[in-house]
C-alpha cells in the first residue's frame, strides 16, 4: 500500500471510532436522568455504595469520621445555557468512555497488517488487556476515588460563616477529569509493552529508573486529586505497581525476542 491508500485506511478507522462515540453519546443524552442522577452524582450520596460501606466500616470499628458524603450537598447552575451545554459535554464523554475499547481496537486493526503472525497473536491480549485495565481504572476511580474527593473537597470550610454551594460544572468537571485521567493511566502497562515492543525502552533502563518513577507516580496522583494525602496515596500505589508489571512483561518481551532472534540465527547457520 502507498503512503496515501495507509492514510484513507486510518480515515476509514477514525470515523468508524468516531462513529461508535457519537452513537454511545447519543444514548447517554437520551438517558440523563441515569447519567446525571444515577452516574455522576452518585459519589455526593449518602446511599452510593462508598459510602455506605466506608459509614458501616466507621461502626465497626467505632471510627465515626470514616463515615463519608452524608450530608447532601447543594449545587448551583449560573448560566444561562449552562445545563444544556453540561448535558452535552458529558454525553459526548460518556461516549468516550463507552467507546474506548472499540477504539483500541480500530488502531489495533490499523496496525495489524504490519505485525507478524505471532506478533498478530500477542496483540490480541494487548487489546484485551487495555480495555480491560481502562476499565478497571475508571471503576477504581469512580468508587473509590471520587467519594474520598468529594468528601474532602465539598466539606472543606475555612469558616462557619461560609457555607459551601457548589458551581455543578465544577463538580462535574472535578469528578469526570479525576475518573479519566485514572482510567488513561491504568493503561501504562500497555504503554510499557508497547515501548519495549518496539525497541524505545529496555527492562534494564526501566528498573535503573525505578525510583524515579514512584516520584513521578506520586506527582501525577497529587495532579489528579485534591489535596488530600489519602487520596494522593490510593491513586500513587497502583501506578507504582503498574509499573513494577510493566517491567515484568517487558521482561517476557525481551525473552520471547531473544529466542526468537536465536533461532534465526540457528536457521541460518
Amino acid at each position: 500500500m502507498s503512503f496515501l491508500d495507509h492514510l484513507e485506511e486510518l480515515r476509514w478507522h477514525i470515523i468508524r471510532s468516531f462513529v461508535a462515540i457519537i452513537i454511545f453519546a447519543i444514548l447517554a443524552f437520551l438517558f440523563k436522568g441515569f447519567v446525571f442522577d444515577v452516574v455522576l452524582l452518585g459519589p455526593s450520596q449518602p446511599d452510593f455504595l462508598t459510602n455506605r460501606l466506608f459509614c458501616r466500616l466507621a461502626e465497626i470499628i467505632a471510627t465515626p469520621a470514616l463515615c463519608i458524603n452524608q450530608e447532601t450537598l447543594r449545587f448551583q447552575n449560573i448560566n444561562m445555557s449552562g445545563q444544556f451545554t453540561m448535558h452535552i459535554g458529558i454525553s459526548f464523554v460518556a461516549g468516550i468512555v463507552i467507546a474506548f475499547p472499540y477504539i483500541f481496537y480500530e488502531l489495533w486493526r490499523f496496525i495489524k497488517p504490519a505485525l507478524y503472525e505471532n506478533e498478530v497473536r500477542h496483540s490480541r491480549g494487548a487489546v484485551f488487556a487495555a480495555g480491560s485495565l481502562f476499565t478497571l481504572g475508571i471503576l477504581f476511580a469512580y468508587y473509590l476515588i471520587a467519594p474520598l474527593s468529594v468528601y474532602f473537597l465539598g466539606g472543606y470550610s475555612v469558616s462557619d460563616s461560609v457555607e459551601n454551594i457548589i458551581n455543578f460544572r465544577s463538580y462535574v468537571s472535578t469528578v469526570s477529569s479525576i475518573v479519566l485521567a485514572t482510567g488513561v493511566m491504568f493503561e501504562l502497562p500497555i504503554l510499557m509493552y508497547f515501548l519495549t515492543k518496539v525497541g524505545l525502552v529496555t527492562t534494564k533502563f526501566l528498573r535503573k529508573y525505578r525510583r524515579h518513577s514512584i516520584v513521578v507516580s506520586v506527582t501525577l496522583a497529587a495532579i489528579i486529586t485534591p489535596p488530600d494525602i489519602i487520596s494522593q496515596i490510593m491513586v500513587a500505589i497502583p501506578l507504582i505497581f503498574l509499573y513494577e508489571a510493566g517491567i515484568i512483561i517487558g521482561y517476557r518481551v525481551e525473552k520471547k525476542r531473544a529466542q526468537f532472534d536465536l533461532v534465526n540465527d540457528t536457521n541460518n547457520e
